[in-house]
């Protein structure tokens, strides 16, 4: 099996347990948003610390590591605890959102899609950050925007219908935005694995200071909600996140973005498969639209089909 399909496994497997994972979260909301987020995000974290760990004894072993000098460490140190709490804030504001959202009765499966959005909502944020855009992405917005609306269509006779939670996960799609920016300018400057321990611990220890101030905790409700609380916490975290790592090693990153993007298809397929959820022909239809924007958004454009030729 050659490196490249080993990559593209790998992340086929990441989207799945992504994907799987909303409905965890679907299950969780017996708990309060901040209590199960909390918990979940923190043992997502502590997930990460062996596998820290490992990477860091493969590195050593790596006859081809350049020893780094006692300045460098400590720069790199600063910046990923920097880095870190920032994308750990973000993450906790983003998480918590979309947790509020499944709260408020938005189905796991529409959730995946709303969510999805945020592939085409970025490159509109990087603007701000003198980013260029691909003409394409504002046929993409459009198209996102019309299978949101179609995937809102929930009433009787196709009426707009746009509920609590709707606004809750596209919010949370506008927060994710941030999030995936603020990582794109941390992660080139530290290892990745040790940034998304922190930012887990972050976010969750955030999570569970808001579930004390702002909501009453039920040992008992907990505990009755263990399995979702450690699918989340140590599949979608920490397994799910080490996978990514490993398959974007050796993938085209437009095939990687295109096969972790399927992660919204698999939460509505184990939304109807493992809870019994159903969508109305607008929602089907919205999905499907809202699908269609996002691998559009991730097809290289003739320039850089032409650039990766060159290369």
């Amino acid at each position: 099996m050659s490196k490249k399909l080993k990559s593209d496994i790998m992340l086929l497997i990441t989207a799945i347990i992504w994907g799987s994972a909303f409905v965890a979260q679907k299950a969780g909301t017996v708990l309060e948003p901040f209590t199960y987020n909390g918990i979940r995000m923190l043992i997502g974290g502590l997930v990460l610390i062996p596998v820290i760990f490992l990477f860091k004894k493969i590195n050593k072993e790596d006859p081809d590591s350049v020893p780094k000098t006692e300045l460098e460490k400590q720069a790199e140190k600063k910046t990923l605890m920097i880095g870190g709490l920032s994308c750990g804030v973000v993450l906790c504001i983003a998480s918590s959102l979309q947790q509020f959202g499944m709260f408020f009765d938005t189905d796991a499966g529409k959730t995946g899609f709303i969510t999805s959005l945020y592939i085409v909502i970025v490159p509109i944020l990087g603007l701000f950050l003198h980013k260029k855009v691909k003409p394409v992405i504002w046929f993409c917005v459009a198209l996102g925007a019309v299978g949101f609306y179609l995937l809102c269509m929930a009433g009787k006779g196709g009426s707009f219908t746009l509920t609590t939670g709707d606004m809750f996960v596209l919010l949370c799609a506008f927060a994710f935005s941030c999030h995936i920016l603020v990582v794109d300018y941390f992660a080139p400057k530290c290892d990745g694995i040790k940034l998304s321990c922190i930012q887990f611990l972050t976010a969750g220890i955030i999570g569970i200071v808001c579930m004390l101030i702002f909501e009453s905790p039920v040992i008992a409700d907990i505990l009755d909600c263990w399995l979702p609380i450690l699918y989340c916490g140590v599949f979608s975290s920490g397994i799910a996140y080490t996978l990514q790592v490993l398959g974007q090693e050796h993938a085209e990153p437009s095939v990687a973005s295109l096969i972790l993007s399927l992660e919204s298809v698999f939460a509505v397929l184990f939304g109807v498969l493992l809870i019994g959820e159903s969508l109305t022909l607008y929602e089907g239809i919205g999905c499907v639209v809202i699908f269609i924007a996002v691998i559009i958004s991730q097809l290289p454009s003739k320039e850089e089909r032409l650039q990766r030729k060159n290369n």
